[in-house]
């Protein structure tokens, strides 16, 4: 079991308010924790997203140059996805 300390958080009245209204004072922790979690996943993805941002230059993935060369070689994989599957496995 992972180890927890007591921290001191000043929230609004207001959301304390809703807090109790929908989660209860038995499942604040919890909530708080949970939601904690979820923003901080969502801030490390974001981050990795904007740190890979432009690592696909036309030069080295030309097949990613426009939208329509996307679907033309996601169609080609799938294609000759399909193509192997059929091989190995017949229809």
């Amino acid at each position: 079991m992972e180890n927890k300390k007591m921290i001191p958080i000043r929230f609004p009245d207001s959301i304390l308010t809703e807090l109790e209204k929908y989660i209860g004072s038995g499942n604040r922790s919890k909530f708080i924790i949970d939601a904690t979690r979820k923003e901080l996943n969502r801030l490390k993805q974001r981050k990795a997203i904007h740190n890979a941002a432009g690592i696909f230059n036309d030069q080295d993935y030309p097949e990613f140059k426009t939208p329509e060369d996307v679907s033309n070689w996601v169609r080609t994989l799938r294609e000759e996805s399909e193509a192997r599957r059929r091989e190995l496995f017949g229809d």
